[in-house]
C-alpha cells in the first residue's frame, strides 16, 4: 500500500480501507492465539498499513480556518473563576 495510492482516494474509501485492516489485524489476532500464525510478519505490515491510513485520513481532512475573533483570556485565572 503506498501513499501516493492512498492520498488519491477520498475519505469513504481511506474509511473502508481501514476497517478492512482492522478486521485483518483481528484475524492476525486470533490466528496467533489459536496457534494458526503462520506469517509473523504480516502484523508489523498491517499495523503500519494502518498508520498510513489514517495518516492519509488526517490529510485528507479540510483545514478548519480560525475566526477573526480572538479568544481573550485577561482577567481569568486558570480555574475558570474572574480576577478577584
Amino acid at each position: 500500500m503506498k501513499g501516493k495510492d492512498l492520498r488519491a482516494k477520498n475519505a469513504a474509501a481511506l474509511n473502508e480501507d481501514l476497517l478492512k485492516l482492522r478486521r485483518e489485524q483481528f484475524n492476525l489476532r486470533m490466528a496467533r492465539a489459536t496457534g494458526q500464525a503462520a506469517k509473523p510478519d504480516q502484523f508489523a505490515k498491517v499495523r503500519k498499513n494502518i498508520a498510513r491510513v489514517k495518516t492519509a485520513l488526517v490529510a485528507a481532512r479540510p483545514v478548519a480556518v480560525p475566526s477573526k475573533q480572538a479568544k481573550t483570556t485577561a482577567g481569568t485565572s486558570r480555574s475558570g473563576k474572574g480576577a478577584v
